[in-house]
């Protein structure tokens, strides 16, 4: 029986044919995004809407990238994320007041170093606890350092209020000084790191990744060196988290305190991947556009409706509330997070397009 079809006019046309008219490279996407951010965006966005809603999403979304990549594919659950953040931010300060004439670069790529080790050494447990037991001794990474940045004052330089600035941002003699400058700087930190944590998960060591968050057991009987994968995970995860702590610290707050890194700073980043989807990095950045711009959103839906008694404390109450409900639905009705519901989305406008394209 003939696969082809017979068209109105006459001549016959393969299924396959359709779908190569309509179909969308993989790599079409991303680098449609790239280009919008690259030169659309700088170009359109306001001063406030590039260092306080652009900027602060991208760091939280490489933080998210970090997380996915140790939660999400390798299923060791960490609620010491800020603390990691908070490494490398006062780390790259460190190096860059201490090493005279060092690149910047080369200091995000130490204070990434510096994190990878607090982070392996807070993920030994991982050798032999797994799950909520897991969760709590990456509680203690994230108390641990937080009193250490507070009690010893020479992480911050002697500082008597603990609140150092951050050095200026230059790249071979480039400032970037203005914060379209500043939204480009971080934007290619984040596209290099996540393009290499994308690269990372389709190599055997990804895969090494997911084998053991599926079945330990199972992953060790075929082979799977399971003691290495985990502290490797808990490695990457651990700089990926520290260059966004540089992120958040020099180019977004440029000021590195450890308030700027505490508790609070970690459930945000763990309810960024719970609402973006575990295991996909596209999930990090539409959890981290959620999270970002919902408090936006919901500040000015106060106002509207309640006027001047929906106060700071309210809308930080709300927007915990709110926060809260959207996990347990998403838990419910979307387990797999924003990631598939747009999957979805796609899906359907895909199927709505294929029969009018055929007409």
């Amino acid at each position: 029986m003939s696969t082809a079809l017979e068209s109105p006019s006459g001549h016959t046309a393969h299924p396959s044919a359709a779908r190569r008219h309509l179909s969308w490279p993989a790599w079409a996407t991303p680098a449609v995004t790239l280009l919008l951010a690259y030169f659309v965006v700088p170009l359109v966005a306001s001063d406030y809407w590039l260092d306080a809603i652009l900027i602060p999403f991208l760091a939280l979304s490489l933080a998210a990238v970090g997380l996915n990549l140790l939660t999400g594919y390798a299923g060791q659950l960490s609620v010491g994320s800020a603390a990691f953040m908070a490494v490398g931010a006062f780390a790259a300060y460190n190096f860059n007041l201490r090493v005279e004439s060092l690149p910047l670069p080369v200091s995000i790529v130490l204070a990434g170093l510096a994190a990878t080790a607090i982070g392996v050494a807070f993920g030994l447990p991982s050798l032999r606890l797994r799950g909520f037991y897991l969760a709590v001794s990456t509680l203690a990474a994230q108390f641990f350092v937080q009193w250490a940045l507070t009690k010893y004052g020479w992480f911050s330089n002697n500082n008597a209020s603990g609140v150092i600035d951050a050095p200026p941002i230059v790249v071979a003699g480039v400032a970037f000084d203005t914060p379209a400058l500043r939204y480009v700087f971080a934007l290619t930190v984040v596209t290099i790191l996540t393009a290499l944590v994308w690269r990372l998960v389709q190599t055997p060591t990804g895969h090494h990744f997911i084998a053991v968050r599926d079945n330990e057991m199972a992953a060790r009987v075929t082979g799977v060196p399971v003691l290495r994968t985990k502290l490797l995970a808990f490695a990457i995860s651990s700089f990926v988290i520290g260059v966004a702590g540089v992120l958040w610290g020099f180019v977004y707050l440029r000021t590195v305190e450890p308030a700027g890194f505490n508790l609070d700073r970690s459930f945000q980043i763990l309810f960024i991947v719970i609402i973006g989807g575990l295991a996909t990095i596209r999930g990090a950045f539409l959890g981290a556009a959620l999270v970002v711009v919902f408090p936006l959103l919901l500040s000015r839906f106060g106002a509207f409706v309640f006027g001047g008694r929906f106060d700071s404390g309210v809308l930080d109450l709300s927007q915990r509330i709110v926060i809260g409900a959207l996990i347990v639905a998403f838990l419910i009705a979307e387990p797999q997070g924003l990631a598939a519901l747009w999957q979805r989305v796609l899906r359907r406008i895909s199927n709505v397009a294929r029969p009018a394209s055929r007409r």
